[in-house]
């Protein structure tokens, strides 16, 4: 493959690319956030919203530790 020029939020995200995958895991297995089927859209949103409450009620999270341009670039991403 060709080397393409990154952006420099994408190579900080790739750097943080283990944390990322670690806490989606993490809802996924602990939280029990991924089911596969629900018979209503109701039972889908109490699953998510119960694992997402779980996942933060947990001791010992990761954490991405951003830095404040960092974060000031994704309030201007998201704006």
């Amino acid at each position: 493959m060709k080397a393409k020029a990154m952006l420099w939020w994408d190579k900080a995200m790739l750097s943080r690319h283990f944390i990322i995958e670690t806490i989606n895991d993490q809802l996924k297995t602990i939280s029990q956030i991924e089911h596969c089927r629900h018979h209503s859209a109701h039972g889908f949103m109490l699953n998510m919203v119960a694992g997402l409450i779980a996942y933060q009620l947990k001791d010992n999270k990761p954490q991405m530790n951003i830095t404040n341009s960092e974060f000031n670039a994704i309030a201007i991403m998201a704006c």
